[in-house]
């Protein structure tokens, strides 16, 4: 059985992740974190921040899904208190990630980021990087709903990253600065949308000559990203540094 504590509980991802790991035979809430209160999961107590719920128990893991102004801090305090955690949550820069990544070693414990739970996105991201090596151009429209905070969703900017450094990569670099053309990032421009009604989605296209490739992926529900919630949960214990892209523990 392991012990989890969940951050960001009385969110709409926290919330179902907490409900997800609470009905399994292995995994068991035993704390949850939110601000504003009200998160419920089992006899599980919810804390108001991260520093009381160390104080008060002892989690053998850790899932976060914080907001973004608040993912960094909430993950240096778990892997400093020994916790291994995976990061759910958006808005690390690459300097925190290395700051994190430091931290982890320092404390002997595993962090695992995940831009993306949801198994079909992670093969898009294989299968993307895949198409680079045969492709000069491509771009990435993504759509999730109005309220997420973050945009170009870090899926989409791990698609892009993966992809330009994909073995024999292609791709040429983005144009230049255009109205209305997206953000350029490692050569690929992203798209974002934003819209009520919608959960994610994700296309990856490549133009050639004459020829037009289209990747695309549906999330319908959040419930679409817990397979990989619970994957995450229970092979971070045993993962040594950092490990950044769900697609690393699936081989």
């Amino acid at each position: 059985m392991i012990d989890v504590l969940v951050t960001g509980a009385a969110g709409k991802m926290g919330g179902l992740s907490a409900a997800t790991i609470g009905a399994q035979d292995d995994l068991r809430v035993v704390a949850l974190v939110d601000p504003k209160g009200g998160a419920s999961a089992g006899d599980a107590p919810c804390f108001p921040d991260i520093q009381e719920a160390l104080a008060l128990t002892s989690p053998q893991a850790a899932l976060e899904f914080s907001v973004p102004a608040a993912v960094f801090a909430n993950t240096l305090a778990l892997l400093e208190a020994g916790v291994p955690t995976v990061v759910g949550a958006t808005g690390l820069d690459s300097a925190q990630v290395d700051e994190l990544s430091a931290a982890a070693v320092a404390a002997g414990v595993g962090l695992v980021i995940v831009p993306n739970f949801a198994l079909g996105a992670v093969l898009l991201m294989r299968f993307a990087s895949q198409a680079a090596k045969y492709y000069e151009h491509a771009e990435v429209i993504e759509m999730h709903e109005a309220g997420k905070l973050d945009a170009p969703s870090g899926t989409s900017l791990r698609t892009a990253h993966l992809m330009a450094e994909a073995p024999g990569s292609a791709l040429r670099d983005a144009p230049g600065d255009q109205p209305s053309r997206g953000l350029a990032a490692d050569h690929v421009r992203i798209h974002s949308v934003r819209l009520p009604g919608v959960v994610a989605h994700q296309e990856v296209l490549f133009g050639g000559d004459d020829e037009l490739l289209t990747l695309r992926h549906d999330s319908l529900s959040r419930r679409s990203f817990m397979s990989g919630v619970l994957l995450a949960l229970r092979r971070v214990t045993g993962v040594e540094g950092t490990v950044v892209g769900l697609e690393n523990l699936l081989d």
